[in-house]
């Protein structure tokens, strides 16, 4: 299945990695811990100018992150 480099909501696209995650907010929780231990998907993201509390990714955001953890 291709998923499209649009803009999510962050919930909404670790929802997508974790579709049997109990809460939304666990689903956010084990996508976080992803993209902390991949240190060069995190440093891409820097370089994006991330905000760290936004509430989406950018659509650059989400290319990052399908390239370094796959496309869920």
């Amino acid at each position: 299945m291709k998923t499209p480099a649009k803009c999510y909501g962050k919930s909404e696209l670790a929802l997508l990695y974790f579709p049997d995650a109990m809460t939304t907010s666990g689903a956010l929780s084990n996508l976080q811990s992803w993209i902390k231990g991949n240190a060069e998907l995190r440093e891409a993201l820097r370089l994006c100018a991330m905000p760290p509390k936004a509430k989406f990714f950018t659509p650059k955001e989400v290319s990052l992150i399908f390239h370094y953890l796959g496309e869920p």
